[in-house]
């Protein structure tokens, strides 16, 4: 079989668009290598800093990897799109314009036999209480009428400005592994192995790339960012890798 390809946390457009910019062209040049043996390609959440859709606009900019994904998905190999904590507001625009499929929470897929769970990995697991009910708040279809009413001059400028000054875009306690007692993603899946088997967890969210055994033939993968590390995951019908894109 061809290859699946994973990759997770861009965060295009932080902290501006102008040092986003070589973030970008890099993660096309990748999209332009893995196409060649591509069966499909995951990308699992925040592709993007920012993202909000009106009903008539999106945000501006990122017209490199829209235009490479576009070209991607109309040469027939399928794309999907897991929203995550900073494009949680993603709506239709890529289905519609793109044929990309959009999902908001974990999905399984099956390949070669392999049983996969699939998703951004933001508020799963025990613990983060907080973030967990700022995103319902975010999430609630009144929340979202509001913030639709500012003209997009002002929403989507104040919604970068707060989205880079409330995160670390790669701070320290993204590079530590915290044990797996207290990493949050390692027990949410031995919590879901109780019930049903699956071959690998892939999850993006927490910038730190790891592979991390939770049971017998069964793995969690984080596939890490493209800030720092420029490390996605490739299955190839047999094992699943973390590799570095070096170009």
């Amino acid at each position: 079989m061809k290859k699946i390809y994973f990759a997770s946390d861009q965060h295009f457009g932080a902290p501006t668009p102008e040092l986003s910019l070589p973030r970008e062209k890099k993660f096309v040049a990748w999209l332009d290598e893995v196409k060649e043996d591509a069966e499909a390609i995951f990308l699992l959440g925040d592709l993007f800093d920012f993202w909000f859709e009106y009903k008539k606009v999106v945000p501006k900019g990122f017209v490199r990897i829209l235009g490479k994904l576009a070209e991607i998905r109309d040469s027939g190999i399928p794309i999907y799109f897991f929203v995550g904590n900073h494009d949680l507001w993603m709506s239709d625009y890529f289905e519609t314009e793109l044929n990309i499929p959009v999902y908001h929470d974990n999905k399984e897929f099956t390949f070669n036999g392999k049983t996969f769970l699939i998703g951004h990995g933001d508020g799963k697991g025990p613990g983060d209480k907080g973030y967990k009910r700022m995103k319902k708040v975010f999430t609630n279809p009144f929340s979202k009428w509001l913030f639709r009413w500012l003209h997009p001059d002002v929403g989507v400028s104040l919604a970068q400005y707060l989205s880079v000054k409330n995160k670390l875009i790669s701070g320290a306690e993204d590079v530590t592994f915290l044990g797996e007692e207290n990493e949050w993603l390692i027990l949410y899946a031995k919590r879901k192995l109780e019930t049903k088997h699956y071959n690998y967890f892939v999850f993006g969210h927490r910038h730190l790339p790891m592979i991390h055994p939770v049971g017998e033939n069964s793995e969690y993968v984080n596939l890490g960012d493209w800030i720092g590390y420029f490390t996605y995951g490739v299955f190839d019908g047999e094992k699943f890798e973390l590799k570095k894109f070096e170009k």
